[in-house]
């Protein structure tokens, strides 16, 4: 195999957040000797993640083998994961915002037509339903776990009961159409078409987009990690990548 230099577009910075953690992690399980020190192993982690490079290249690269890289990038992973905010924690940092933006993204997975209950109609694709809280800015504050992709929106937040924590810490949010109903202080603009809509609503709907465009910003910060454009993995790992990537998000931040 041919192997040639690469760069990833993450700050330096960032390795070093991944690296600590690990030099904790391993002498937490007193682990003695390694084919990689920390520091190559957050970086080999960090090109899975952001580049979404396979295990063989990464193999080749790293001089080690495909196991190996698999037990160290499953490792990172679940050590990233634990530092993720909960709801609960995501909720109170959104208190003391103006208000939050609340929108859903599905992340496409790599399963056959039979598999229904990952089929999103709306996309036309299968993938994994997430949900994203961010702040007024478009800074991301919180991911949820993911979902099958034909669980609708409105329904996931519901169960992982967003809408009720956002209205007992009584933050306001901004969401689109998909959270008709959603109640407490949930905001969503009017429905109906353009044209038969009053003059007072298309202006209600106009200052929302243009709130709501910024919650934009959060999803395509999360498609800047490459692995999350066409994960390949067992839908039971998906929930604890998005985690490990918020984290390391978060951390750069």
């Amino acid at each position: 195999m041919l192997v040639y230099p690469s760069g990833i577009d993450l700050s330096s910075s960032t390795l070093r957040f991944l690296a600590r953690h690990l030099r904790q992690r391993r002498r937490e399980i007193g682990s003695r000797w390694r084919r990689l020190p920390a520091g190559r192993q957050a970086l080999l982690a960090l090109a899975h993640l952001r580049c979404s490079d396979t295990y063989g290249q990464l193999a080749a690269a790293f001089k080690v083998g495909i196991a190996t890289v698999y037990r160290y990038i499953r490792e990172a992973v679940d050590v990233l994961a634990t530092l993720a905010p909960t709801l609960e924690q995501a909720v109170s940092t959104a208190a003391t915002k103006a208000f939050v933006i609340l929108d859903g993204t599905l992340l496409p997975i790599d399963r056959i037509a039979a598999d229904r209950p990952f089929y999103s109609g709306k996309h036309g694709k299968h993938g994994m339903n997430v949900q994203v809280i961010t702040d007024p800015f478009g800074r991301l504050l919180w991911a949820s776990p993911a979902l099958p992709g034909a669980v609708h929106d409105i329904k996931t937040a519901r169960t992982h009961g967003i809408p009720a924590a956002l209205a007992q810490a009584g933050v306001r949010c901004w969401a689109d159409k998909a959270y008709q109903g959603a109640g407490g202080t949930v905001r969503v603009p009017y429905r109906g078409r353009w044209d038969k809509l009053s003059t007072g609503q298309r202006a209600v709907n106009v200052s929302h987009a243009k709130i709501r465009a910024l919650g934009e910003q959060a999803m395509a910060t999360l498609k800047t990690w490459r692995l999350l454009r066409k994960l390949r993995c067992s839908t039971t790992r998906i929930t604890t990548i998005v985690k490990a990537i918020l984290a390391l998000q978060l951390a750069a931040h």
